[in-house]
């Protein structure tokens, strides 16, 4: 008999994780430590209990990434998106389920299962040496005997118990006729060319307006299990500003350093500067922005700093209890900790938000799993894909930022369009029959189909392949 693979955690990405593992003909040990230990904010002990929302976002596989990603989820045959599906409530364009119906289908589904085991235990450290193959999932909520146990072997610095997170803005919508490439002193660090970050610069009138707005915006609260984890390396902004009105100029908006390129003989009384946050240069993080404002507030907010009154948000800031790794460091292509294989990480530890980036990087962690239960190498879908593009992310799409020591570059991201590869040169965007200039609204909206159009044909090519190299086992 083939030997199990063990999965600790039973949210979204460890229930994803053992049905992709047994759906690949391999026994899986499934290990959930609730019905015997709960946490702060799990109410049941069901398996992939929602515990805050119950929308899994849009479902528009045309327009939107991660209605994308349902569909490659579909494609690949996700339990997740499956029990979803079969207990959806009315929302709109979006995908909404009934959150107790949802949860019994998938703990249904597992327990019925002939390959899954579910074991109800709590697991205090690493997986033991015979666990020859196991995935890690256990989420924002990991217990504190397990995350002591995930720092010991990775590092001191490699677990994050916060999320501390800048807006990140798509740098295609940055107005560069009034931002400019500058760093500040022209300082030139590894890999920099002295014009690493993109500068939007505010006059007196200007900063004070954005100070009041940043007093006058309503905040989200931490929960009451997450307690408050300010400190004076990550204060929100809005914590900056309520301890004086000039803290802003002389901290993360100060304007020393920097000539307007556009109009050097004024100078700017603060400047917002952005920092590129992935390889491909698509998308921009706002220097020592995170805060708890509510996101609509951000984006009214974000939008009166000159040069950002288009931006549009990959992702908006926030502060929360999110344990996660430091995964760009820690692990290879296919989820595997580089200092010790055949362990495997998944779902939000690894760096991913969201319900379906959650499980669809269990349902990634399972198959390469699995693949090398069954002798194969894990075939790693590409970075065309939404499932390639979000495993990119988490394991090498990060800026390191050397010119800030101590700082994490890396931060948890939903998958979005930043994140993917430019279209080839010559594509075609137009539809047929089109006349004229292209451009605007209508050519995002075409390079977005033209995107998700790409990555549903790889995606389908890549689960031909390996469905191919499986059946030849």
């Amino acid at each position: 008999m083939t030997t199990p693979i063990h999965v600790i955690g039973g949210g979204l990405a460890g229930s994803e994780a053992a049905w992709q593992i047994a759906g690949a003909g391999v026994p899986v040990i499934l290990h959930e430590m609730r019905g015997v230990r709960g946490t702060e904010a799990h109410k049941t002990d069901a398996l992939a209990e929602l515990v805050c929302s119950n929308s899994f976002r849009s479902d528009d596989a045309e327009n939107n990434a991660v209605g994308l990603l349902h569909a490659e989820m579909r494609l690949a045959g996700s339990l997740i998106m499956a029990c979803g599906d079969a207990h959806q409530v009315p929302a709109g364009g979006a995908l909404a389920v009934d959150r107790d119906g949802f949860a019994a289908a998938v703990t249904a589904k597992l327990a019925a299962h002939p390959l899954v085991t579910v074991v109800r235990e709590e697991i205090t450290g690493l997986p033991p040496r015979d666990w020859d193959q196991a995935i890690i999932a256990t989420g924002p909520l990991t217990a504190p005997a397990l995350a002591e146990a995930i720092r010991a072997e990775t590092g001191a610095d490699a677990l994050a118990f916060f999320d501390a997170i800048a807006p990140i803005v798509h740098f295609d919508t940055i107005d560069m006729d009034v931002a400019w490439f500058q760093s500040r002193y022209d300082k030139v660090g590894p890999g920099g060319t002295g014009k690493d970050y993109v500068n939007c610069p505010m006059d007196r009138d200007q900063y004070e307006a954005f100070v009041q707005a940043l007093l006058d915006g309503a905040k989200t609260e931490f929960k009451e299990w997450e307690g408050t984890p300010y400190f004076d390396g990550c204060l929100p902004i809005e914590v900056m500003a309520e301890r004086g009105r000039e803290t802003l100029r002389h901290g993360p908006m100060k304007p020393m350093g920097l000539t307007n390129a556009h109009n050097p003989t004024v100078k700017a009384y603060a400047v917002v500067q952005l920092r590129q946050d992935n390889a491909l240069g698509t998308l921009y993080n706002m220097v020592g922005f995170q805060t708890k404002l509510k996101h609509g507030e951000q984006t009214r907010i974000f939008r009166m700093i000159p040069g950002l009154e288009n931006a549009e948000f990959a992702r908006l800031g926030g502060l929360h209890r999110n344990t996660y790794i430091n995964s760009p460091t820690l692990l290879d292509g296919s989820l595997q900790l580089k200092s010790r294989p055949g362990l495997r990480f998944a779902g939000q530890i690894t760096g991913c938000e969201g319900y379906v980036e959650s499980a669809s990087i269990g349902l990634l962690a399972g198959r390469f799993a699995a693949a090398e239960r069954l002798g194969m190498a894990p075939s790693l879908p590409p970075a065309t894909t939404a499932f390639g593009a979000l495993l990119g992310h988490i394991t090498g799409g990060h800026i390191v930022s050397d010119d800030e020591p101590g700082k994490r570059s890396f931060q948890p991201m939903n998958v979005n369009f930043g994140l993917f590869p430019p279209l080839e040169p010559g594509t075609n965007l137009k539809p047929e029959g089109f006349e004229g200039r292209f451009r605007g609204k209508d050519k995002t909206a075409a390079k977005k189909r033209a995107t998700t159009a790409r990555a549903l044909a790889d995606c389908r090519a890549w689960l031909g392949r390996a469905q191919t190299a499986q059946a030849a086992e």
